[in-house]
């Protein structure tokens, strides 16, 4: 059975995992969410790099994976090329979704919501001017959300009234298109679009790394159908910090049921969860 390794700064890469057992069923996945490190746009590069190659590796050890995918928009811009140099383990990152944002724009003016660090990052302006030069791009990158969305697997609801007023320059834009930039996005995509009902199409990365996956799999002959799939589409997800609240049930209800939980991972004092978190 293929098994590919998913990784974030926290379980915004759920969103990805479950587009890719939605597209490879008999994939087993083993995920790795380095929350003890969350948020990874508030810490320098260095220690991006450092702490992703450190628990990728760790993960690498302990489970044999045909497939790195690093879902996490700053990760992503700092270390896949350290990471191709470390593992012959073929290393799939996420960007922004400009290109297919565009292509489905109809009155060209495209929102790119994601986190403060990713507006910043000059390869954002790179893609808006090979993508989408003819659009009018409005950004808004919101310091919050992803702690938001951290905290709604513990059964915490979002802010309406908070989200809805973040969201204020999409209406006065009045985009037709909103680019999700960070994989904790795609989780509250009803919430948003309750919020900016006139948006039309709401655009991500999940399908396009399922694809990926897909392919890479092909080419190396990993990919092989199997009478049920696996007992537990993620065998294992690992957390550098804490295991979240409400954690198994949460991944239950996006079609993730998880097999092994572990918290303060790989710490000596690491302790495997049980069902109930």
């Amino acid at each position: 059975m293929a098994r590919i390794l998913v990784f974030d700064s926290g379980i915004g890469g759920l969103s990805v995992a479950a587009c890719i057992h939605q597209r490879l069923a008999d994939v087993e996945l083993v995920y790795v969410a380095d929350n003890a490190g969350f948020p990874y746009g508030d810490q320098p590069e260095p220690v991006v790099l450092g702490r992703c190659r450190s628990l990728i590796a760790e993960a690498l050890r302990e489970f044999s994976c045909d497939l790195i995918v690093v879902a996490c928009n700053t990760a992503s811009t700092i270390v896949l090329p350290d990471l191709r140099a470390m593992t012959d383990v073929p290393v799939v990152g996420v960007v922004p979704a400009i290109k297919p944002a565009a292509a489905c724009s109809v009155n060209r003016r495209i929102g790119v919501l994601a986190t403060p660090a990713t507006i910043r990052r000059p390869y954002l302006d790179n893609l808006i001017r090979e993508f989408a030069n003819d659009c009018q791009v409005t950004r808004v990158g919101h310091p919050q959300l992803v702690h938001w969305i951290e905290g709604s697997v513990s059964g915490n609801d979002l802010p309406g009234q908070a989200l809805s007023d973040a969201l204020q320059p999409f209406r006065e834009s009045a985009v037709d298109t909103v680019v999700l930039g960070c994989t904790h996005y795609p989780l509250i995509q009803r919430q948003l679009a309750r919020c900016l009902p006139d948006v039309r199409f709401w655009v991500d990365s999940g399908d396009a790394i399922a694809r990926r996956a897909e392919w890479l799999l092909e080419q190396q002959g990993s990919l092989a159908a199997t009478a049920d799939g696996p007992e537990h589409p993620v065998r294992a997800i690992l957390f550098s910090g804490a295991v979240p609240e409400g954690l198994a049930a949460y991944m239950t209800g996006l079609g993730l049921a998880p097999g092994d939980i572990r918290g303060h991972w790989p710490g000596v004092g690491g302790a495997t969860a049980t069902a109930s978190a």
